[in-house]
C-alpha cells in the first residue's frame, strides 16, 4: 500500500438555512479512489469547489470520511488513537503562511512544532538547521517573519512542517496568495525537497504550470477524480480539461491548436523547448 490511499471516499456536509434547519446535503467528495506511492510528487488539480482542498484535509485528518476510508501510512484516519501518528506522517501547508507562523523570529517558528512535542533541545536546533537549509532560508534565521516576502514566509512555513520530520507534505494551494516570483520560489523549494530529501509531495493547485514536473496528476471536478495520469498524458487531453473548466499551460494549448489545424505535432507538449524542437523537425 502507498503512503496515502483512499477507498470509496465520501464526504458530505449539511447546508443550513437562517433558522439553522438543514436545507441541503452537499457531497463534496464522491467515491474517490486513489493511491500515492512514497517518494512521489503528486499534483491534484481542480477549479474552486472541485473538492481538492477537502481531499487534502482528509489526508491530514482535519476532516473525517462520511463514507469509505483514508489510510495515511499504515493508519486509518478514523482511528482517533492514531491522530498524532497521522499528522506526523503527513504535514500540512496552507494557502496563507501568516496563519501558520506563530513566532517573532524565523528559527523559533521553525522549532515551535518539535518543541511542542517534547523533542530534546539539541535535536530541535539540529532540525531547525536542517529544515532552514533545505528551503534555502538559513540566512534569514534571525529575521522577523514580518520582514519577509510572501514566498519567503511560505518557505518558512514549509520548514516548520519539515522540522516535524514528516514522510509526506500536503500543500493546499500554497502559492494562491503569492506573486509570480513567490510562486516560483515555493515550487522550486518543494521540487527540491522531493528530489533531494525524498519527501512525498502532494500539491493541491489550480495553476497548471506548477504541475508539469509532477510524477502523477489527479484532476478533480465536482468531487470526483475525472482524470489521472502523467503530466504529458493529462495535458494531451486539452478538450477534457476545458470541460472541467481548467486552463492548460499556454505552450501546451498552442501546440494543441497547431495540431488541430493540421500540423503533425504531438499533443501533450509541456515546455517551450519541446515546442521549438517539434517545430524545427517540420522544416
Amino acid at each position: 500500500m502507498g503512503i496515502v490511499k483512499t477507498s470509496d471516499l465520501v464526504f458530505e456536509y449539511a447546508r443550513r438555512g437562517d433558522d439553522n434547519e438543514i436545507t441541503e446535503i452537499i457531497r463534496a467528495i464522491d467515491s474517490v479512489n486513489l493511491e500515492i506511492e512514497e517518494g512521489q510528487f503528486v499534483a491534484v488539480l481542480g477549479r474552486n469547489g472541485s473538492g481538492k482542498s477537502t481531499l487534502a484535509k482528509h489526508i491530514n485528518a482535519l476532516l473525517f470520511p462520511t463514507g469509505g476510508t483514508v489510510w495515511v501510512g499504515e493508519y486509518d484516519t478514523k482511528e482517533e488513537s492514531h491522530l498524532w501518528d497521522i499528522r506526523q506522517t503527513a504535514g500540512m501547508v496552507f494557502q496563507n503562511p501568516d496563519n501558520q507562523i506563530v513566532a517573532t523570529v524565523v528559527e523559533e517558528d521553525v522549532g515551535f512544532g518539535p518543541e511542542n512535542v517534547g523533542v530534546p533541545s539539541q535535536e530541535i536546533w539540529e532540525r531547525v538547521d536542517q529544515s532552514l537549509k533545505a528551503v534555502g532560508m538559513t540566512a534569514y534565521r534571525k529575521a522577523s517573519p514580518n520582514h519577509l516576502s510572501g514566498g519567503q514566509k511560505q518557505r518558512v512555513a514549509i520548514a516548520g512542517v519539515m522540522a516535524m520530520r514528516p514522510r509526506c507534505i500536503v500543500l493546499d494551494e500554497p502559492t494562491a496568495m503569492l506573486d509570480p516570483n513567490g510562486r516560483k520560489e515555493v515550487i522550486r523549494t518543494i521540487r527540491e525537497l522531493n528530489r533531494l530529501e525524498g519527501i512525498t509531495i502532494i500539491l493541491i493547485t489550480h495553476y497548471m504550470e506548477e504541475t508539469v514536473n509532477a510524477d502523477r496528476i489527479f484532476v478533480m471536478d465536482q468531487g470526483v477524480v475525472r482524470m489521472e495520469g502523467t503530466p504529458r498524458e493529462i495535458f494531451s487531453r486539452v478538450r477534457e480539461l476545458k470541460e472541467c473548466r481548467l486552463d492548460v499551460p499556454q505552450v501546451t494549448e498552442l501546440a494543441y491548436e497547431l495540431a488541430e489545424s493540421g500540423l503533425p505535432i504531438e499533443k501533450g507538449i509541456l515546455t517551450i523547448e519541446e515546442l521549438v524542437n517539434a517545430l524545427c523537425q517540420l522544416s
